[in-house]
Formats: C-alpha cells, sequence, structure tokens
C-alpha cells in the first residue's frame, strides 16, 4: 500500500498551453469593451449629422411655405383690387350715361313738371343710382374749389369776401371719391379794390396809421 501524506492534495496536471490561450482571451475581451464606446459614438455622430440635415430641410421647406402663402395672399389682394376697380369702373361707365338723363329730371322738378307717372319713374331712376354709390354735390354760396368746381360764368359781387359759387349751373356727380362730373357753376369775387377799401375804414375807426 502507498502511504498518503495528510495536509496535501494532489492536483490536476493543466496543460502549459492552457494559461497562454486564457491570457489572450483576456486581452481580446478588453479590446472589445473598448471598441464598443467608440462604436456607439461614430453612430450618434452619424445620427446627429441625419438630424441637422433633416432639420436644415425643413427650416428651407418652410421659408418656401411661407414665401408661397405670402404670394398667394398678394395675389389675392391684387385680384380683388383688380376686380373692386373693374366694377367702379363699369359702374361709373353706366351712370356717366344717365347723367343727362338726371339733369332733364333736375329741371323739370325745379320747373315744377315732374308730375304723374314721370315723376314715379324718375324718383326710381334716382333711388336705383344712390343705391349704386351716385352722389350730388354742389350748393351756392360754397367756396369755389377747382378741383371740384368747373366755372363757366364770372362776375364781381361786394358782398363775397373769397371766390364763391353764386349758382348752381349744373350739379357735380362722384362715386365715394372719385368725381365723375365737377359742378358747372358761376363764382363771384370780391369787388377789386374793396380790400383796400376795408383797410382804409378800419385805419379811420382806429385813428389814422401810426406815425412814427
Amino acid at each position: 500500500m502507498t502511504e498518503e501524506t495528510p495536509g496535501f492534495e494532489e492536483k490536476p496536471d493543466v496543460p502549459s498551453g492552457a494559461q497562454e490561450d486564457a491570457e489572450p482571451k483576456a486581452a481580446d475581451s478588453s479590446e472589445e469593451e473598448t471598441a464598443a464606446p467608440a462604436g456607439d459614438a461614430a453612430k450618434d455622430i452619424a445620427l446627429q449629422a441625419q438630424l441637422d440635415q433633416a432639420q436644415t430641410a425643413l427650416t428651407e421647406r418652410t421659408t418656401d411655405l411661407q414665401r408661397l402663402q405670402a404670394e398667394y395672399q398678394n395675389y389675392r389682394r391684387r385680384v380683388e383690387r383688380d376686380r373692386v376697380t373693374v366694377k367702379e369702373i363699369a359702374v361709373a361707365g353706366l351712370l356717366t350715361e344717365l347723367l343727362p338723363t338726371l339733369d332733364d329730371i333736375g329741371r323739370a322738378r325745379e320747373h315744377g313738371e315732374l308730375t304723374g307717372g314721370f315723376k314715379s319713374v324718375a324718383e326710381s331712376l334716382e333711388t336705383v343710382a344712390a343705391k349704386m354709390g351716385l352722389q350730388q354735390f354742389g350748393k351756392e354760396g360754397e367756396p369755389f374749389d377747382p378741383t371740384v368746381h368747373e366755372a363757366l360764368m364770372h362776375s364781381y359781387a361786394p358782398d363775397v369776401t373769397e371766390t364763391t359759387c353764386v349758382a348752381i349751373l349744373q350739379p357735380g356727380y362722384r362715386i365715394g371719391e372719385r368725381t365723375i362730373r365737377p359742378a358747372r357753376v358761376a363764382v363771384a369775387e370780391p369787388q377789386p379794390g374793396a380790400a383796400a377799401k376795408e383797410d382804409k375804414s378800419s385805419d379811420e375807426e382806429s385813428g389814422g396809421p401810426d406815425k412814427g
């Protein structure tokens, strides 16, 4: 019998190559751990680049859309403005053709000839013209304004202090702010020398001109 020494255990034989193989495996695992974060960083950079590119494209498309919307709004306003202008021109043309008839109605009214069925038709025509925006202007006693008045007669008067419309020969007509016919009037100016006489009389009332 073989005696065994107490306290000592036999260790299995380990091949020498096994120990050498374990060390490279540990090194490979550490290299993999180092390579993994580097790969994730590269992916993050690529994703950020794609995100920046998408954001740039979105900004460009948004700018293009805003520009198109502004152009469309300008187009709509221009079309609406042109439509209103065309309508005003058409209405002004129609009403201009009716002005002689309205003048005849006015003269008939002044002479008391606007009676019966003719009066009803005339008033209906005047109502329709007013609904279309036609306004009559021109009154006796108002100051002469060459932008809305046309002077056909001229005289002097002692009781006016400025050029004044003393008679309305033909009323003027406008649509909104647009004059389609000026009022044809007779005007009177202050009497020549009236201003000098007024100055002289005022000097006499105040005791004469001051003497130096």
